[in-house]
């Protein structure tokens, strides 16, 4: 009988020690959760059992049922920006999260370049990182990394924690994101949290599903964990490990900087980058919400022995991409490249030109200039061409006055010559000596260019007026 007393007590215990709350690492002390939307939550308590939340904003408590692996998801209220706050779950043993930030969420993805932390790579330094690490306290700034993690299958949850900004946290975080959040803190006034999910090299493929690259037989996939060729650079395996058990956090937007590692497939990239957007949108369920990316700047490939390509044809995918895809938008950095460094210093201006984006499309703060013009057609008039963009309303100009130096063109030959290029307005004439009757034009469309054309203070994109294979 005694036995039997103190068995029952054992299973007691057990019973209740298991009886805690478990919640996915983003949700944690220091977090930033969206303001004013039904935020998703989700954890682990035991099966079928009863899980109370309980905000401290608006007093109130709310229940859900877990299901029969003791999984649940709840909604909770969030109000305008503010904190700390907490919330307290239970399902007969307490759980309390503390320091909780109410403000705006961003998921910032990528390869390398998202990646690169402000103190740099090995010998490849940030710009201004010292200072601005120095300065870089900021306790309604909140920063979470997710682990480099590649699976074949999808995982429940990361490896990270959330940490307030400073100079010991700010060094090893990604520079892009940091800039941004920076740029979105002294706007807005309000609580600004960045969960960075990258990969240096990683391909586009990498961050999506196996449905989605049905409609690319081009691109192989997994059948196993031990079939993966490349940690980073395999179809799905970053989707599985990095991104799914991120998938429905209530968020603003994505930001988002990659393309290096797909220069040598571009043909298909625009379609391929669209249906990875398309994919987290649906996955999220949150409508179409932002999704800003930066086009890849200037570096010579030929460095990485990737002379046969020729990654100004990437860069067109990218700005194709923008115009395919709705509530989108696209820093271009062409005078931002590096041309003996794939991982450019003046990641300032790439935090800087995403936030404008989500500044002035989603917040909708007025008087900045967010989009850069682009290439919209060419009339040929004897041996001269003349080119016209969109969103040129402020007029375009030269970094070295009213002319460019990085123009090209072609006759029927396909042979680019060097041209004379001068600015006229919001148009763009060009001709060669050695060209009689132009058919074709190209500004800096090649791997390396200093970019020199812009329009009220935003750079142009690289662009070519022809659809020739090379």
């Amino acid at each position: 009988m005694k036995k039997q007393i103190i068995l029952s007590a054992l299973i007691a215990v057990a019973m209740t020690a298991g009886a805690k709350v478990t919640l996915p690492k983003i949700f944690s002390n220091g977090m930033v959760m969206q303001q004013q939307t039904d935020a998703n939550i989700w954890g682990k308590a035991n099966a079928n059992a009863t899980v109370k939340i309980s905000t401290s904003w608006n007093k109130k408590t709310i229940t859900v049922k877990s299901d029969s692996e003791g999984e649940w998801k709840a909604k909770v209220q969030t109000p305008q920006a503010g904190g700390p706050y907490s919330i307290t779950f239970s399902d007969g043993e307490k759980t309390t999260l503390d320091n909780i930030l109410i403000g705006e969420l961003w998921i910032c993805s990528g390869q390398s370049n998202m990646e690169m932390p402000m103190k740099g790579f090995k010998n490849q330094p940030v710009e201004n990182a010292v200072e601005d690490i120095l300065h870089s306290g900021d306790k309604e700034m909140r920063l979470f990394t997710v682990k480099r993690t590649s699976k074949f299958a999808p995982v429940d949850d990361v490896v990270g924690d959330w940490k307030e900004a400073c100079p010991e946290s700010v060094r090893d975080f990604s520079a892009t994101a940091y800039y941004f959040g920076r740029e979105l803190r002294k706007m807005l006034g309000v609580p600004v949290g960045l969960i960075v999910t990258s990969w240096g090299g990683s391909s586009c493929e990498a961050w999506m599903n196996r449905d989605w690259l049905k409609a690319f037989p081009q691109i192989e996939l997994p059948t196993s964990q031990e079939t993966i060729k490349s940690k980073n650079r395999t179809a799905t395996v970053l989707y599985n490990g990095m991104l799914r058990p991120l998938i429905g956090i209530s968020m603003r937007g994505v930001i988002w900087y990659q393309g290096e590692e797909n220069v040598s497939r571009s043909s298909y990239y625009a379609d391929l980058f669209s249906r990875m957007i398309k994919g987290w949108r649906e996955e999220w369920q949150q409508g179409d919400f932002p999704f800003y990316f930066c086009q890849i700047a200037p570096y010579d490939y030929s460095l990485i022995k990737w002379e046969q390509y020729n990654s100004a044809f990437l860069r067109e995918q990218q700005a194709k991409a923008e115009l395919m895809n709705k509530n989108t938008g696209m820093a271009c950095l062409m005078d931002a490249g590096l041309q003996y460094g794939i991982h450019p210093r003046k990641k300032q201006l790439a935090g800087m030109r995403l936030a404008l984006l989500a500044l002035n499309k989603t917040y909708g703060i007025k008087g900045i200039t967010s989009e850069s013009a682009y290439y919209k057609d060419v009339v040929f008039k004897n041996d001269t061409a003349v080119v016209s963009f969109e969103r040129a309303g402020m007029w375009i100009y030269g970094k070295n006055g009213l002319k460019s130096d990085l123009v090209e063109v072609a006759g029927a030959d396909h042979v680019f010559h060097p041209a004379k290029a001068w600015i006229e307005r919001s148009k763009l004439y060009v001709k060669s000596d050695e060209v009689k009757n132009p058919v074709a034009v190209r500004y800096a469309f090649k791997d390396w260019a200093d970019g020199d054309l812009f329009c009220d203070g935003l750079p142009i994109s690289s662009f070519r007026t022809d659809n020739w294979e090379k």
